[in-house]
């Protein structure tokens, strides 16, 4: 019997890739969103996420979750940071996903138990040295996090991840050579880097009816960097 479907934003790679093949596998119905078919064999709506509002006629009626996976690691000194390089991040990072919430909020108010999962950093409650603008911008997203919760309950639940360096190909510079992937996980209490598919088993346990009487939260999956 088809269920009511989930919107993945961002799944051609990296996190939101490991997210839609483990909801796929535990059969719930989704559709991904962004600039590239992810080739899953599911519905694809063509998005890019710098270029204006989601195309909302391309929707479902109803959706029972959304994740917003998009993002950026463009690490660089302050002297070397522009205003359009914060620019950037916040269209991507903040802007993307408000007008993806905009297009979806209603279908999702429709879906009793419906979720939002978005995605920030360690980096926002951790003070890291190069991350100015990538920072800015995910503390954003966790401040929308919040008053999104606070707006859409008791119909929509609103949480945020927030995760270390995980492997992904966004990553792949910063984990380009065994030293750098060993220096980073050295830096971890639990000394290694993050999986995206443990970053997908989260977002797919915030979608769940498990999760149902959590939001407005934003959960560290960052193998202890944060609290230790």
């Amino acid at each position: 019997m088809p269920t009511t479907p989930l919107l993945i934003v961002g799944a051609s790679s990296g996190i939101g890739h490991a997210t839609a093949q483990w909801l796929i596998a535990q059969g719930r119905t989704v559709i991904t969103a962004g600039r590239r078919d992810p080739g899953l064999g599911v519905p694809h709506i063509t998005f890019d996420a710098t270029a204006g509002p989601f195309p909302a006629d391309q929707l479902p009626p109803e959706l029972a979750g959304l994740v917003y996976c998009p993002g950026s690691i463009d690490l660089k000194p302050l002297r070397s940071t522009k205003a359009d390089d914060l620019r950037a991040a916040f269209e991507l990072n903040v802007v993307g996903a408000f007008h993806t919430i905009q297009a979806c909020v209603d279908r999702l108010k429709k879906k009793p138990g419906s979720g939002i999962v978005l995605f920030s950093t360690v980096a926002v409650g951790r003070g890291m040295a190069f991350h100015t603008g990538v920072a800015a911008a995910k503390g954003a997203v966790e401040g929308m996090t919040r008053s999104l919760a606070a707006e859409l309950a008791p119909h929509v639940r609103v949480n945020c991840i927030a995760p270390s360096l995980t492997r992904t190909p966004l990553a792949e510079k910063l984990l380009s050579t065994p030293e750098r992937e060993a220096a980073s996980a050295e830096r971890h209490p639990l000394k290694r880097v993050g999986e995206a598919e443990e970053l997908a088993a989260m977002t797919a346990f915030l979608l769940s009816d498990q999760a149902r009487w959590i939001t407005g939260q934003v959960i560290g999956v960052d193998g202890g960097l944060s609290a230790i």
